[in-house]
């Protein structure tokens, strides 16, 4: 399956007092904000705090793609982050959804008969259908 990553630019502004120091701030994901010690550990957090504020979304907010025109101060910089969506929900949301659905009578018993987890196999087929590993 391919990858379809979702994209968005964030401002990472740094600190010096102590030592490296950044926080970034999404610009089209409202209140979605982290922090980081490191360059590096504050673009591993903008991408978890990105798939925490994006996961009950099904229609992401449109990202801003001309940052041309966005003022920054002299300790600022944009860079867009990415993630991979589908890879984030598969890894960190496991949380179960109740779902009520109607089979023909003689095919719930024999599916009972032979041990047949139900939830088990619904995942399996809508994963198969959606072309998800």
């Amino acid at each position: 399956m391919k990858k379809k990553l979702t994209v968005y630019p964030a401002i990472f502004t740094k600190y010096d007092d102590d030592g490296e120091y950044y926080v970034v701030e999404f610009i089209d994901l409202k209140g979605c904000s982290t922090e980081g010690e490191s360059i590096q550990e504050a673009f591993y957090m903008a991408q978890d705090a990105m798939g925490l504020y994006l996961d009950d979304f099904v229609d992401f907010p449109e990202p801003t793609v001309d940052i041309s025109k966005i003022t920054l101060e002299q300790n600022q910089f944009i860079s867009f982050v990415s993630i991979d969506m589908d890879e984030y929900r598969r890894n960190f949301n496991h949380k179960a959804v109740k779902k009520t659905l109607s089979i023909p009578m003689w095919l719930n018993t024999l599916s009972e008969k032979n041990n047949i987890n139900f939830s088990q196999v619904l995942q399996e087929a809508l994963k198969s259908k959606l072309g998800i590993d």
